[in-house]
């Protein structure tokens, strides 16, 4: 069985081998535009070009007042939030997301390094977060996830 977990020290070899495969078809077919939100380049990154390999416009915001710039003038049909951000949090950032009319009924997916029980219940059960998922994670899970909740 392959590990196809995600590491952080793996991001450029993954993106160097790429090359290797630019001609492929996709391996996926979704069509979803997705827009990732995270502080971390290379994580944020790695995410948008997991997506688009499996077929999706990935667009990517390196902070809050970047995402909140694209939420307000682009339509997404899922949005990605990290919960650790410099200024507003990924909570806070989700509630401003929410309070934007053609966002409000979009599903939104926390991923995170810090995937305490209590961050878990509160992004689900309180904000109501679509998913929730743990850095590190693994690709293959992360893209089933969010592609079951785009199509």
């Amino acid at each position: 069985m392959v590990d196809s977990t995600f590491h952080y020290g793996e991001i450029v070899s993954v993106m160097q081998n790429s090359v290797e495969v630019q001609g492929a078809p996709p391996i996926a077919t979704s069509k979803a535009k997705i827009l990732v939100v995270d502080d971390q380049m290379a994580v944020a990154m790695m995410m948008a070009f997991l997506l688009t390999r499996a077929g999706c416009e990935a667009k990517t915001a390196l902070n809050v007042e970047k995402a909140l710039r694209l939420a307000q003038t682009e339509v997404f049909d899922l949005i990605t939030l990290d919960v650790e951000m410099p200024g507003l949090n990924g909570f806070e950032l989700f509630k401003c997301l929410k309070k934007i009319p053609h966002l409000a009924k979009i599903p939104i997916v926390f991923i995170s390094g810090r995937a305490t029980i209590e961050n878990q219940q509160y992004a689900l059960d309180e904000l109501g977060a679509a998913d929730f998922i743990e850095k590190p994670f693994d690709t293959k899970d992360f893209l089933s996830r969010i592609l079951s909740l785009v199509e």
